[in-house]
C-alpha cells in the first residue's frame, strides 16, 4: 500500500472512530431545541398563510384555529408538568391518547404534527404544505431527535390529531353548509350591499357547539335601537353619525379603518371589471398579535400555546356569541338606509362585510381576545404591530391589548360600517366571553400562577 493510500485509510478509520465515539444527543437536549416557540409559530403561520389563501370567511376561521391550536396544546400538555389536558373543561371535550409510560418522546414535535394534520384535515389547499412540511420536520431531525423517538412522537401527534378531528365532526358545522338566509325585504332589516350583493354569510353559526359558552345566547347584548327616520330619534341620530363621519374622514381615521379592515374577500370595482383581494381575518389578526407579545415576552412554547389556545376558543365563542345576534336582529346596515334615505352616492370607507349589522363583530372578538392575553400576559404592555404590513395596511403601536381593541372597534365607525352601539354593546359582549373563557378554563393545574 502506498503512502497515499495508507493515508487515505488511517484518515477515514479516524473519522468513523469519531463519528462512532459520538454522544448522541439526550431527551433533555433535543426536547429543549424542539421547544423553540419559533416551530410553532411557523407552523401557525403557514395555517394563516393558508386560511387567506382559501378565502375562510372569519367564523369558519377562527373554527380552524380553535381545533388546530387545540391539537398543538393537547400533545404538548405531557411535556410540561403545571399544565394538564382540557378534557371535560371544553365542552363535550374528552381526555384523549396519553403517551405510552417509559417511553422518550419529543413532545414539542407530536405538538407541531398533531397542530398541522389537523390545520391540512381543516382546510382546502393542502398542497401548500407539502413544501413546508418536508423541510419543517428536517429541524428536528438536525436537533438530534433519534428516529426511534421521532417515529414515536409522530404517531402520538397524529394520534391526537385524530382524537380532535373527531370531536370537531360533531359540532354541527357539517349541518350547517349551503344554507341561505331569507331577505324579508322588512323596513330595518338586512339585505345585501354593494358592489357584489353577496349572500349573508353563515345564518347558521349560533347552530355550532359552543367552546366554553354554556349557550349561544349565553351573552345575548341588548337589543339593537329601534328603528326610525323620525328627526332626532336615536335611530336616527346614530345614522346621521355614521353620514357625517363618512364625509369628514381625515387621513388618520382612514388609516385606522384600514389597519384593523381585515375582510377576508373584498370585491374592488374598476370600471366594468371586478375582482377579488383577499385579507387576514379578524381572528388570524388577534393570534398574530399574541404571538408578537409572546416573542416579545420570550414566553416559553406551552406558554404561547396556552395563550394561542386560550385566544382562538375566545374568538370562536366571541364569533357564535355575536353571529347568534346578528340574525336575531337581522339589523339594516347603514349603507343601504343612507342610500336610499339620505344620499344614493354615499359610499363607506370600507366595503360592507355580508351580514347583518349588529353587533359588531370586530367589538366582540377583539375584546374577548384582548381580554384573555390581558389575563395571560399582563396588562398595560406595549407593542407594536406590523401583523398585516404584508398585505399593505401599515404598522401601528399600542400601550395594551385592550388600546389595541378599542381602536379595532372604533375603527368600524370610521369605516362606515357600524353604527356606535353596535360598537359599545359588541365590546361589553366580548369582554364576558373572554372573562367567562378565563374563569372556565384553567391550563395550568391548581395554584400555578398566570402569569
Amino acid at each position: 500500500m502506498n503512502s497515499s493510500l495508507r493515508f487515505g485509510y488511517l484518515l477515514a478509520m479516524l473519522l468513523v472512530g469519531l463519528t462512532g465515539c459520538q454522544k448522541p444527543a439526550s431527551p433533555a437536549e433535543y426536547n429543549a431545541k424542539a421547544a423553540n416557540p419559533e416551530y410553532y409559530n411557523a407552523a401557525l403561520n403557514k395555517l394563516t398563510q393558508v386560511i387567506i389563501h382559501d378565502i375562510f370567511s372569519p367564523p369558519v376561521a377562527s373554527r380552524i384555529y380553535s381545533y388546530a391550536n387545540l391539537a398543538g396544546y393537547e400533545a404538548l400538555v405531557p411535556f410540561d408538568a403545571q399544565y394538564e389536558s382540557l378534557g371535560n373543561k371544553l365542552k363535550s371535550f374528552q381526555h384523549g391518547p396519553v403517551p405510552e409510560a417509559g417511553k422518550d418522546y419529543c413532545f414539542p414535535l407530536a405538538s407541531t404534527h398533531a397542530f398541522m394534520t389537523v390545520a391540512r384535515a381543516l382546510t382546502f389547499s393542502v398542497d401548500f404544505y407539502d413544501e413546508f412540511e418536508k423541510q419543517f420536520y428536517e429541524q428536528y431531525k438536525k436537533d438530534g431527535v433519534p428516529d426511534e423517538v421521532y417515529d414515536r412522537s409522530m404517531a402520538y401527534g397524529e394520534a391526537v390529531a385524530k382524537h380532535i378531528l373527531d370531536y370537531a365532526a360533531k359540532d354541527n358545522y357539517k349541518q350547517t353548509r349551503g344554507f341561505k338566509h331569507t331577505v324579508t325585504n322588512e323596513e330595518g332589516t338586512w339585505v345585501p350591499t354593494p358592489p357584489a350583493y353577496m349572500d349573508a354569510a353563515e345564518p347558521q353559526w349560533n347552530k355550532l357547539r359552543c367552546w366554553v359558552m354554556d349557550t349561544c345566547s349565553q351573552f345575548m347584548p341588548p337589543r339593537p335601537i329601534t328603528y326610525s327616520l323620525a328627526k332626532g330619534s336615536p335611530y336616527e341620530k346614530e345614522l346621521d353619525e355614521v353620514y357625517e363621519m363618512g364625509k369628514n374622514l381625515d387621513k388618520s381615521k382612514q388609516d385606522m379603518a384600514y389597519f384593523w379592515d381585515d375582510n377576508a374577500f373584498v370585491m374592488n370595482v374598476a370600471g366594468h371589471v371586478m375582482y377579488a383581494s383577499k385579507k387576514m381575518t379578524p381572528g388570524g389578526h388577534w393570534l398574530a398579535i399574541a404571538q408578537t407579545v409572546a416573542r416579545k415576552k420570550k414566553l416559553s412554547m406551552m406558554r404561547t400555546v396556552e395563550a394561542y389556545a386560550l385566544t382562538s376558543f375566545a374568538l370562536s365563542d366571541g364569533f357564535i356569541s355575536c353571529w347568534d345576534e346578528k340574525y336575531r336582529t337581522k339589523t339594516i346596515r347603514p349603507e343601504t338606509v343612507i342610500n336610499k334615505s339620505i344620499d344614493p352616492r354615499w359610499t363607506p370607507f370600507l366595503q360592507t362585510p355580508p351580514f347583518p349589522e349588529y353587533p359588531s363583530g370586530h367589538s366582540v372578538i377583539s375584546t374577548a381576545a384582548a381580554t384573555v392575553l390581558t389575563n395571560l400576559m399582563g396588562d398595560n404592555i406595549a407593542f407594536v404591530d406590523s401583523t398585516e404590513f404584508r398585505y399593505g395596511h401599515g404598522v401601528r403601536s399600542f400601550t395594551s391589548f385592550r388600546k389595541a381593541a378599542d381602536e379595532a372597534s372604533i375603527s368600524r365607525l370610521y369605516g362606515g360600517i357600524h353604527y356606535r352601539s353596535a360598537l359599545t354593546n359588541g365590546q361589553i359582549e366580548g369582554e364576558k366571553v373572554g372573562k367567562w373563557v378565563i374563569e372556565k378554563i384553567h391550563a395550568r393545574k391548581l395554584g400555578v400562577a398566570s402569569r
